[in-house]
């Protein structure tokens, strides 16, 4: 979460900043991120953060659904 927070900050690219901080691929990175932003504890920790970033995911999936559907928002 601390990470996320900061990443719009960052001297270099998130996606190398990912590979060089945590040694894992960008898509493991959102998959763990996704998961510690449905923990019960993680709006306690940041509720600003995990607030938008649960609403982005959300946004995103609208989008995506949307476009297999043929739908334009």
């Amino acid at each position: 979460m601390d990470f996320e927070r900061a990443a719009w900050c960052l001297q270099i690219s998130k996606g190398r900043a990912i590979r060089e901080e945590f040694g894992f691929s960008t898509t493991r990175y959102h998959q763990l991120l996704h998961r510690a932003v449905d923990h019960p504890g993680a709006l306690a920790y940041d509720p600003m953060l995990v607030r938008r970033l649960r609403r982005l995911r959300s946004l995103r999936r609208k989008r995506r659904t949307a476009q297999r559907l043929g739908i334009t928002l």
